[in-house]
């Protein structure tokens, strides 16, 4: 039987009354539906990181690595502010290091009229620098607030299930061949 591959689910925002969890929710379900994941799920509202950068990391930063190290893809829940990602998320990143190379990131955003889709281009290019591959295709909800009825159901499922089958199955074979390289031969990180 083969090992599944350990997702890290990040959410993106930490605004009171966030849709962020209808949205994460969402993710979740589509994540357990396809199978062959374990899911961790990391909330910045509970995981109470302090807001600067010790040099000898606080037990919640080495715990946060800890996890992202632990898993073999990431997916990255977020919202679109003013064209861009929240500050929590940048946050949550930027206290992770090494831990994100040569492993996969997906990403579910949502927002007004681009879904989000500004925000994870943006993304791509951090956890670029970070040597994280992320994966080309993505869910975007546009307009999010009339995409969920108010009991959280995704209202027009097929659409937005396709993407989501899509990116996971992506997600899954970059996840296990990474995890295989990494097996055999870690990522090269000293080359200058």
């Amino acid at each position: 039987m083969t090992e599944p591959i350990r997702i890290a689910m990040i959410l993106g925002s930490t605004r009171p009354g966030r849709f962020c969890d209808t949205v994460a929710a969402w993710t979740g379900e589509a994540i357990r539906r396809a199978g062959g994941f374990e899911l961790d799920v990391v909330d910045p509202l509970l995981v109470d990181l302090p807001v600067h950068h010790p040099r000898e990391p606080h037990a919640r930063v080495r715990d946060l690595r800890a996890r992202i190290g632990r898993a073999d893809a990431a997916m990255v829940v977020t919202p679109e502010y003013n064209h861009g990602y929240p500050a929590a998320l940048k946050h949550v990143v930027d206290l992770v290091g090494p831990e994100w190379r040569a492993k996969p990131v997906g990403f579910v955003s949502y927002g007004g009229l681009s879904g989000g889709i500004r925000a994870v281009e943006q993304l791509r290019g951090v956890f670029a620098e970070l040597h994280a591959v992320t994966i080309r295709d993505a869910v975007a909800f546009p307009n999010a607030s009339e995409r969920f009825g108010t009991d959280g159901a995704l209202i027009e499922p097929p659409r937005f299930e396709r993407q989501a089958h899509v990116m996971l199955e992506r997600l899954r074979w970059w996840a296990a061949a990474l995890r295989a390289a990494r097996t055999v031969e870690p990522y090269p990180a000293g080359i200058a």
